[in-house]
């Protein structure tokens, strides 16, 4: 930049101003503030450190003695001529140590020049400080946001007991409560390191804010308390385009579950105005099952993984619920393992349990029973004396009932939704394989399937909870035949299938 012509400093505040247009947040450069100085005063200028490296600028050769000098504090400036050449030198403060401002050129300092490098010595210094100052700040913030992930990745392995003792340290009382509720919070992903600033503002910091590490656009709130849910819809208000999903209350130990219900309740409030939804606001095939049947059929189901050392199951069925939700690489993001360890958990658990999760009839039964697991008291988890296979808990009257019930708002379409649906499932969740079954094209397979997602108001191209409540509906109603599930399951596949 080209500077006033010489001895007219004074005259001419210029300069001033355009020094103080680098405190601006587009402009707090050390590099940009020393190229100004260079082309301001017509000289070369280095920013070094106390041990001689080269900060900002250009090398200027300088008396080392003097250097060493300024920087120790002894001297706060120096100046002398020779060969042709005028330097002085500045101390400027780091955020740790000392550096030195080395300004070189052809002409004489007068007193305007002295000043203008003075004061661009004392600004170096103040953007030195902030920044290392704003990089604290920052580091501060991201391992903040490193613990709450692990507390929150304990929680997901239904280790609620470690959970607490990491989060005592920082966060005192934040997970002394037997239960709590879990809520997603979506917007767009560029806005959400500021959703989640707004989310810690609106529950004041009683809440569990966690930046998903498996979906960009999501934000993880587990709250103990009661106000969090107005404080969020709050927070969801403000923003056109922001959606909240919360599960129902449970405990700690099943915060992996609610999160699924919060998922699911967030695929619910993309629907409504209101563009909010809990889990609670609508109708799920658990509720309607035999409780003692549906407890009986569970524990017998999962009874290989509860025997297992209590950590090595606990892994397990949590890696399996959110392998269910989500894929492999999501469920590890979440879990912080690696992709490869959630497929052989999940394969494990296959072999365990007697499942084939490459049909989605079985992901949905054994979906369900995780469901169910998480309202059972661990007392209760042994085998009830109660004899009930999955069949027979789709063929009470109020499933059936809900189940045609969801399936007949498919009908009202002109396009055979309901038949395509059945088709899908029945490949897998494959568009390609159900589209060789209906000999369609598969493109009209997934237009089939994503305009049946606003008439079930549920979310299917994603899998996860929505698309299994889905699956049970066509089970019940027999338009699919029950998956074989263990040894005792076996005589199911038996069950009449419709269609």
């Amino acid at each position: 930049m080209a500077g006033p012509a010489e001895g007219t400093y004074d005259a001419d505040p210029v300069w001033a101003r355009q020094l103080l247009d680098h405190l601006r947040p587009a402009g707090r450069d050390a590099g940009k503030v020393v190229a100004w100085l260079s082309g301001t005063v017509r000289a070369a200028v280095s920013l070094r450190d106390g041990t001689g490296h080269l900060l900002a600028g250009e090398p200027v050769p300088v008396d080392e003695g003097l250097a060493a000098d300024v920087v120790g504090g002894r001297i706060a400036s120096a100046a002398w001529d020779g060969q042709g050449r005028h330097v002085r030198l500045v101390r400027v403060g780091l955020p740790d140590s000392a550096g030195v401002l080395a300004v070189s050129r052809t002409a004489p300092f007068d007193r305007s020049a002295a000043d203008v490098v003075t004061h661009t010595a004392a600004l170096l210094e103040l953007l030195l400080r902030a920044r290392e100052s704003a990089a604290t700040g920052y580091r501060l913030r991201q391992a903040a946001a490193d613990l709450r992930l692990a507390i929150l990745q304990l929680l997901m392995v239904e280790d609620p007991v470690s959970a607490r003792r990491v989060a005592a340290g920082l966060w005192p009382g934040l997970l002394d409560t037997d239960t709590a509720c879990v809520y997603v919070v979506e917007g767009r992903p560029e806005d959400r390191d500021r959703i989640a600033e707004e989310c810690l503002t609106a529950t004041r910091e009683e809440a569990l804010v966690v930046r998903c590490p498996a979906i960009d656009a999501h934000v993880i709130v587990v709250a103990p308390g009661e106000a969090a849910d107005e404080a969020l819809r709050a927070v969801v208000d403000r923003r056109h385009d922001a959606y909240l999903g919360g599960s129902t209350r449970q405990r700690l130990a099943c915060t992996a579950g609610a999160y699924g219900q919060a998922v699911s309740a967030l695929a619910v409030a993309r629907f409504r105005p209101e563009k909010t939804a809990v889990y609670a606001e609508r109708t799920h095939p658990e509720r309607l099952m035999d409780p003692a049947a549906l407890t009986a059929w569970t524990a017998r189901l999962l009874r290989p993984l509860e025997e297992l050392p209590c950590h090595v199951g606990g892994e397990l069925l949590a890696t399996t619920r959110l392998g269910l939700e989500f894929t492999a690489v999501n469920a590890a993001k979440v879990l912080g393992v690696s992709r490869n360890t959630v497929r052989a958990r999940m394969t494990r658990t296959e072999g365990l349990i007697g499942a084939d999760f490459s049909d989605l009839t079985a992901r949905a039964a054994v979906h369900l029973a995780l469901n169910a697991r998480i309202c059972l008291p661990e007392e209760e988890r042994s085998v009830p004396d109660v004899r009930a296979r999955f069949f027979d808990l789709l063929a009470g009257p109020a499933v059936l009932a809900w189940a045609h019930d969801l399936l007949r708002r498919l009908d009202d379409d002109a396009r055979d939704l309901r038949g395509t649906m059945r088709a899908w499932i029945a490949a897998g969740g494959n568009a390609e394989r159900a589209a060789q079954r209906l000999g369609v094209h598969a493109q009209t397979v997934r237009e089939h399937v994503r305009g049946a997602e606003p008439v079930l108001e549920r979310q299917l191209l994603a899998g996860g909870r929505d698309l299994y409540e889905v699956v049970l509906a066509h089970l019940a109603t027999g338009d699919l035949r029950p998956p074989a599930l263990g040894s005792e399951e076996r005589g199911d596949q038996d069950a009449p299938v419709h269609g």
